[in-house]
């Protein structure tokens, strides 16, 4: 199976996000249905079928995690080498060469992928366009609307 990368942050909100489904939301949903069915009838119990039906949706999501945690590749972006370069989980300051505007992204593993936060996934056409360019560096994107031009202003390792 081929490694999934991810971020410190990344592999802990994983883990926090287990935890949760395994310490609150499982011992909840067998509560709801032991409840359910002491009601009767379960061919015609709404919510004895609403409990399962959520039951599969966090035991799905358990495996789901545990499956990505077992083949993660958590990188430590503090523990490498300072350099110019922009990689996975390096933070990147662009200058849009056509707009003049300034953006920062952060380059992280796809469950990580939050635009609202400015993070971006590894497999995003931006990122992919911006793995491996060093400050100063023009980076082209193909975006819906036609090519962009990024210059790279920055490279932090935080």
């Amino acid at each position: 199976m081929q490694k999934i990368p991810m971020t410190v942050a990344g592999e802990q909100a994983l883990r926090d996000e287990l935890d949760h489904l395994k310490s609150v939301e499982r011992p909840r949903i067998i509560e709801a249905i032991a409840e359910a069915r002491e009601l009767g009838d379960l061919k015609e119990n709404a919510e004895y079928h609403a409990a399962r039906e959520q039951q599969g949706f966090i035991e799905g999501r358990i495996q789901e995690i545990e499956g990505k945690l077992s083949n993660a590749q958590v990188i430590d972006i503090t523990k490498l080498p300072k350099t110019t370069k922009v990689i996975f989980g390096s933070t990147v300051s662009l200058l849009n060469l056509d707009t003049d505007e300034a953006v920062r992204y952060t380059i992280v593993g796809e469950d990580e992928a939050n635009i609202a936060q400015n993070k971006i996934s590894l497999t995003s056409p931006i990122a992919r366009a911006l793995i491996g360019k060093e400050e100063g560096d023009v980076a082209t994107v193909t975006t819906p609307r036609g090519e962009v031009e990024y210059e790279v202003s920055e490279v932090h390792y935080i």
